[in-house]
């Protein structure tokens, strides 16, 4: 019996090993007038560094062990800021072989350091990657293993948090820690900077592992994601080894299982993993994820090639030779025996087989398969008994009604489904209404799906769980939109933005929220007061069913600053402001968003004021005093200068009015031409705005 051997997709060396060692070889080729070092092991490989030592890359810990004017290449985990500071202390020249993924959450970590963020980094404190990237921060950041490291409780609660992760770390371990920020209440932004790779080669581990009798992971015992992958291959296979080279094969071991998988780390070299399938092939079958997706033909084609295989779907007799634990052996009277599965065998309650088959009896099965990879033919009971079930399914198809299925595997081009003991196909493009990269992630799931096709006479049936899901949203979408009326104030999500507005979503329809309706004072970008996932209360304006088109208001649900102008602002009272414009006659003073009032050049300070740029710039908070409202008119006059003393120093109590002193130019002049004229500019009337409908995007836009 031949072994088979299933190599792990996505092994071994990644791309940002590849590069570092590419960087490493090359500078120990050319570099002969000088030292060259590498601090720390430029991966996690004895047999790589021994080989780049033997080329003579020493080995060092630090900067301040290399002789000045030397070489030092920094590894692919990255090094600390302080490393380049004392590097070019000791004019040491540089060859940075850092991993691009690795230098990109140091910028990112940086940055969110020198703006006042506090760094969370998940992933193994001493590891080098991780010393590495907190480095970039100043060695202030808290480092946590997974969702119940004790070192959790150091995370401060006010602040902001700015999360990365390891790249080799487990998404498990991520997805923990987020839990504990979000459930804890925690202002938190997370980055998840696990390598794209990491994450495909730990998948690949996984699915290896789930159909192999026995799981080997190649690598380095020092490597950080290599005995992430030893984890993973333990978890979904019985049995596993972790070996570093072809010394540490069992070969005595490998007689005990037909099927092994293999698996490597992101720094095992290929002529490594080669070494040791060499050594215990004797037939070697590699899985790949770049196959070709296939259409619908195709696929019917494969499905049709499998049934016309000699036998297959057909019913046969046989004599059972063996009733075992877990299976029968029948002779079905040619070379090759049938086999029957217990899981194709229907057996009630806790009987057995021995229970209801004895040897030399007949029995009759239908073929799965006229080869099972051991060399026998899959027979099945339970297919004789699926009769019925096509009935079922044939009438889901006529009445236009749902089954529910299970996904049972992956192929080429979707997934294959059973309902009860059918087997069915749904393509790739009907597993979701959303877009499906992998479909292993719908296996052992539950699906409802509708009948697209089917035909028991040739054993096939086509499932679509697509068509469901758009049956159900139209029902939900018919609900809302009953529900739903003009002037209800309703919860939304913001979902994007664009130049003029943001879709927020309401429970199922995405609503347009127009700039103009977001603040009642004026924006340049929703950004400004919105964010992404932000959940806020707005009224419906307008809706258009036939459309799908609904127009939503933010401002609305807060009062128009100026029909509550009595209640918030007094004459004589000092408020707070924002200056936001500035004319030859004064400025504009922002209160909040929709009411601006305006001080006049003579009421800026004390003192002539000539030019009123050399005392005020845009963006600047002051106090004013409020001279004057006329709500007839929407115009607010104050002034700075009454809120400073004589010496244009601000007042103790800025709250008391001060003595007014005699102005060069009467109050009347603060609502002069020139006045006017800058209000109508900050304060255009609404009829002058362009409208929300007129500034949307075409229908297919929305």
């Amino acid at each position: 019996m031949k072994r088979e051997i299933i190599m792990a997709p996505n092994s071994g060396f990644c791309f940002g090993v590849t590069q570092a060692l590419a960087k490493a070889e090359k500078a120990a080729d050319e570099i002969k007038d000088r030292k060259l070092y590498t601090c720390g092991q430029l991966i996690h490989n004895t047999m790589v560094t021994d080989r780049l030592a033997a080329k003579g890359a020493a080995v060092i810990k630090r900067p301040e062990d290399a002789e000045e004017g030397s070489v030092i290449i920094v590894r692919s985990h990255g090094e600390p800021k302080r490393f380049y500071e004392a590097s070019a202390e000791r004019h040491l020249e540089v060859i940075d072989a850092t991993c691009p993924f690795v230098a990109r959450i140091h910028k990112l970590v940086h940055d969110a350091h020198e703006s006042g963020k506090q760094i969370v980094i998940v992933g193994t404190a001493d590891h080098p990657e991780v010393m590495g990237i907190n480095g970039w921060c100043g060695d202030s950041a808290v480092v946590v293993n997974d969702g119940n490291d004790p070192k959790l409780a150091d995370i401060p609660k006010d602040g902001d948090l700015f999360v990365v992760a390891q790249t080799t770390l487990r998404k498990e371990s991520l997805d923990e820690v987020t839990k504990f920020l979000s459930e804890g209440g925690y202002h938190y932004r997370i980055e998840n900077t696990i390598c794209s790779a990491t994450e495909e080669r730990q998948k690949g581990c996984m699915e290896t592992a789930q159909k192999v009798d026995l799981m080997l992971v190649v690598g380095d015992k020092k490597s950080s994601n290599t005995g992430k992958l030893f984890e993973i291959a333990q978890k979904y296979c019985k049995s596993a080894c972790f070996i570093e080279n072809i010394e540490d094969l069992p070969l005595q071991e490998l007689d005990k299982y037909n099927k092994i998988g293999v698996a490597a780390g992101a720094s095992t070299p290929d002529y490594a993993i080669k070494e040791v399938i060499t050594n215990m092939s004797d037939n070697i079958t590699e899985n790949t994820t770049n196959e070709e997706e296939m259409s619908m033909a195709d696929v019917m084609d494969e499905i049709d090639k499998s049934l016309r295989l000699p036998r297959a779907g057909e019913l046969v007799t046989g004599k059972i030779l063996q009733v075992r634990d877990k299976e029968i052996i029948v002779n079905l009277g040619c070379k090759k025996d049938g086999i029957i599965p217990i899981n194709e065998i229907s057996l009630e309650g806790d009987t057995k087989l021995e229970d209801q088959f004895k040897e030399g009896d007949e029995i009759q099965a239908k073929v799965l398969k006229t080869d099972d990879g051991d060399g026998t033919i899959l027979l099945s009971k339970k297919k004789l008994e699926v009769s019925e079930h096509w009935n079922e399914i044939t009438k889901a198809l006529e009445d236009k009604t749902t089954i529910d299925v299970q996904v049972v595997r992956k192929v080429n081009g979707g997934v294959i489904a059973n309902y009860k003991e059918v087997s069915g196909f749904i393509p790739l493009s009907q597993l979701s209404d959303r877009f499906v990269e992998d479909a292993a992630e719908f296996v052992g799931q539950t699906l409802t799906v509708k009948v697209s096709r089917v035909d028991p006479r040739r054993g096939k049936a086509v499932f679509s769980h697509k068509a469901h899901l758009n049956d159900e949203r139209q029902k939900a979408l018919k609900q809302i939109w009953e529900n739903i009326h003009v002037d209800d104030i309703v919860e939304g999500t913001v979902m994007r933005f664009t130049d003029y507005g943001a879709f927020v979503d309401i429970g199922g329809i995405d609503g347009l929220l127009h700039i103009s309706e977001i603040s009642w004072g004026k924006l340049k970008h929703p950004q400004e007061v919105l964010s992404i996932g932000q959940k806020i209360s707005v009224k419906i304006l307008s809706m258009n069913a036939e459309k799908g088109k609904i127009s939503l208001g933010l401002k609305q649900t807060t009062p128009e600053p100026w029909s509550v102008i009595d209640e918030n602002y007094h004459v004589g009272e000092v408020v707070k402001g924002k200056v936001v414009q500035i004319k030859e006659y004064g400025c504009f003073v922002e209160l909040e968003p929709g009411l601006d009032g305006l001080v006049h050049i003579s009421e800026v300070r004390h003192r002539r004021v000539g030019n009123i740029n050399e005392e005020l710039s845009i963006g600047d908070h002051v106090d004013a005093k409020i001279l004057e409202i006329d709500k007839d008119r929407r115009r607010i006059s104050l002034s700075i200068k009454e809120t400073l003393d004589d010496n244009d120093e601000p007042l103790i109590k800025a709250e008391e009015p001060a003595e007014e002193p005699a102005a060069e130019e009467p109050a009347e002049e603060v609502v002069e031409e020139p006045a006017a004229e800058a209000v109508e500019e900050t304060a255009a009337p609404a009829e002058e705005e362009a409208p929300a409908e007129e500034a949307a995007p075409a229908e297919d836009e929305q």
